[in-house]
């Protein structure tokens, strides 16, 4: 029986090819595993957005994006970034797929708001439609899924990776999520933590110790796990 293994990628996890040759090694040794990778590119799109003048803020790990934004996040995420992922697979011999959420309607999403402030061009996924890719790895490809995804009018929207991770490995079926990031994990008293359930999770988000990126890394994994 296959394995289906989602694989995020954050933005500073790989910034060369070495990271991408090594995973393509992985991905052929492991003949019995289904692949998916998403990924983000949070450094980028920060760097694009200060080169035109844009300010940068987050609530939570969540990038407030204006209308002024989404055309220039777009570009990096499903453009750029997803291009470069794509074209190093390929170099190493796998067999790559470019997406986005809007593929086939892969995510269709709503705005997402928190602690009931509006966060601009930033969705919340409301549904999620796993053909596209479902039929991409049952062909031997690897999708590459940038998370820019559109509103059932097809705006499109900056949607966070981690949670568009965690809403497709449940849709798809996945045996596997993993985070590829360049943090080790989560901190206590600088020791990081190996194992966590749920309820840990939650009390050291509620307490502070779990903030910034890591909250939506853990949100995302308290939905997959659901």
């Amino acid at each position: 029986m296959k394995s289906r293994i989602l694989i995020k990628i954050g933005g500073r996890a790989f910034e060369d090819e070495r990271g991408f040759r090594e995973l393509a090694g992985a991905i052929k040794a492991n003949k019995n595993a289904e692949v998916i990778i998403v990924h983000g590119g949070g450094a980028e799109i920060s760097q694009a957005l200060k080169a035109a003048g844009r300010r940068t803020e987050f609530i939570d790990g969540i990038r407030i994006t204006r209308a002024a934004d989404i055309r220039i996040v777009e570009e990096v995420l499903s453009g750029t970034i997803n291009q470069r992922i794509s074209s190093w697979l390929e170099a190493n011999g796998i067999s790559g797929l470019r997406m986005s959420g809007k593929t086939g309607g892969l995510f269709i999403v709503e705005p997402l708001t928190r602690n009931g402030r509006d966060l601009g061009f930033v969705g919340k996924i409301k549904q999620v439609n796993p053909a596209v890719v479902i039929e991409a790895i049952q062909s031997g490809k690897v999708p590459v899924i940038s998370p820019i995804s559109a509103n059932e009018t097809g705006e499109s929207f900056n949607v966070n990776a981690d949670s568009a991770a965690a809403a497709l490995a449940a849709a798809a079926g996945c045996t596997d999520l993993v985070f590829i990031t360049d943090v080790p994990g989560v901190m206590v008293d600088d020791q990081t933590r190996v194992s966590l359930t749920v309820k840990e999770a939650q009390t050291l988000i509620a307490n502070g110790i779990i903030k910034g990126g890591m909250v939506a890394k853990m949100e995302s994994a308290f939905a997959a796990l659901d």
